[in-house]
């Protein structure tokens, strides 16, 4: 069947993603066309205007709504804010895109049929569609936001729910998230050693993505109906 065709053919471009990102890191780190410290000065001065982060937001809403990439606000906002604020942001613009896009996929009902594993999100959601699946699909990583946004209208969700695991789910997500980046920026800037206090993020982090692959693969190999 042509369906398993992308999600066979698109698995590898998808696993050179992370390496590439890293490598990026490692030679801007060794380069150093700017110093550090000085885009992490740069980061909280234009961070502490209230525009700049509103601008932020409502750039992630629009981006999430349209089933684009809307993560990097994570990059503009966690090194500069604390935890907690991040964290709000955060939920705020990707929550209210992903009630963007139920919106407009409840519209697309019938004209968008995923394949592949994107699929497979799409017939696990409709077969056990609620709180708690919608919720753990939130929190793991390698689970394609997009795809639950876009799922949830065209398979008309309850929208309390899908609201409420969306909440929920994207809580915890950006909470980890925040933590680990804002920690490990704070340990940057001041060149001091990673305190505990980074490394526990950091540790949930790395059990989440471990955890992710694993539900990834049992999915990717369940039998679609």
């Amino acid at each position: 069947m042509s369906s398993t065709a992308p999600s066979r053919s698109g698995l590898p471009a998808r696993l050179w993603v992370l390496p590439a990102l890293i490598g990026l890191g490692l030679l801007v780190a060794m380069w150093q066309p700017v110093e550090l410290s000085v885009l992490l000065e740069w980061g909280r001065a234009a961070s502490g205007q209230p525009l700049f982060l509103t601008a932020i937001v409502l750039a992630m809403v629009v981006l999430f709504a349209f089933g684009l990439p809307g993560s990097i606000g994570l990059w503009l906002i966690a090194p500069f804010q604390p935890p907690l604020i991040a964290t709000g942001l955060l939920v705020t613009g990707s929550v209210l895109g992903a009630l963007g896009a139920y919106a407009i996929s409840r519209r697309m009902a019938g004209n968008w049929q995923p394949e592949g594993f994107s699929g497979r999100i799409v017939s696990l959601l409709e077969k056990r569609g609620g709180i708690m699946t919608q919720t753990a699909l939130r929190i793991l990583p390698g689970f394609p936001h997009s795809v639950i946004n876009f799922a949830g209208g065209l398979l008309l969700l309850p929208l309390l729910a899908f609201t409420l695991s969306a909440l929920i789910g994207l809580t915890v997500k950006w909470a980890v998230y925040a933590s680990a980046v804002h920690g490990l920026a704070d340990a940057v800037e001041s060149g001091q050693a990673v305190q505990l206090s980074t490394i526990v993020p950091l540790l949930v982090l790395s059990a989440l993505l471990l955890l992710g692959v694993w539900a990834k693969h049992r999915l990717a190999a369940s039998p679609k109906a």
